[in-house]
């Protein structure tokens, strides 16, 4: 993390979780620097909070080096703002989901747009190249635990349709519109519920949720697909099976390989 990002917070529990939400998005690429961020009004409206409350977490991300206001030309996130993050290659990361065949999901919104850059820049697309974009919550036995948007091409995505997406695993239409997946790529992080994603999960805004974003590609390395999943850690967890190697002080810990069932893709 960059130095003058630092970690403290403003006062007020709703301040602060104002400031957490608007920091993850930035740390995140969602709010790209130089965007320039809502008024205090619109703000103060989409966080269901105060103007002062508002002021409160700006001032907060301005004295973190975060964002830039100026009289006049509002607030804008500054150059530089991402962070970078150490990145663990590991090679196997099972999710720990049983009988995926009760998993229903429910099809919160289908649409073909232009993606977010940071989607587009992960999958490497033209810039006015369009996707499917979809938005589902997972269920366990009639509760929410995962909160999945997926982006595939327009071109592979008319392939179905959106009762099939509603009905059958994307994986599957996928394969049944021609595609051969043969690689992925993962990360998993934490992130703070949004006020759309807590509604739909069943759970406050601003609790911690455990991120995925995955992008999975066909035998010619095409992105055919970017997800980006959030989960309810109090429902869902990620296990690992580990093995000691090596001698003296080299000995150290590595993750077991071995013949395993992926899970079903969201």
């Amino acid at each position: 993390m960059r130095e003058h990002v630092r970690t403290s917070l403003p006062e007020g529990g709703k301040a602060r979780r104002v400031y957490l939400l608007l920091r993850d998005d930035i740390l995140s690429g969602f709010r790209a620097p130089g965007d320039r961020l809502p008024g205090e009004n619109r703000l103060a409206e989409e966080f269901d909070v105060s103007r002062v409350t508002i002021r409160r977490a700006l001032d907060a991300l301005e004295a973190n080096g975060l964002i830039e206001r100026r009289a006049g030309h509002g607030t804008r996130i500054v150059e530089g703002a991402q962070t970078r993050t150490m990145a663990a290659d590991v090679a196997s990361l099972i999710p720990q989901i049983v009988e995926l065949g009760r998993h229903s999901a429910r099809l919160l919104s289908f649409s073909y747009e232009v993606p977010p850059a940071p989607v587009a820049k992960a999958m490497a697309l033209p810039e006015t190249a369009r996707v499917q974009t979809a938005v589902r919550v997972r269920l366990a036995d009639g509760e929410p635990f995962s909160h999945l948007t997926t982006h595939v091409p327009e071109d592979i995505a008319r392939h179905y349709s959106e009762a099939d997406l509603a009905s059958t695993p994307l994986y599957q239409l996928l394969e049944r519109s021609g595609v051969t997946i043969t690689s992925a790529h993962q990360e998993v992080s934490a992130t703070l519920a949004s006020p759309d994603v807590a509604e739909a999960l069943d759970v406050s805004t601003g609790t911690a949720l455990m991120a995925l974003r995955r992008i999975v590609r066909d035998e010619g390395d095409r992105a055919v697909e970017y997800l980006s999943a959030l989960y309810r850690p109090d429902r869902f967890k990620l296990e690992m099976s580990l093995t000691r190697v090596g001698t003296g002080g080299a000995r150290h810990w590595e993750p077991v390989v071995g013949d395993t069932t992926p899970e079903e893709s969201p």
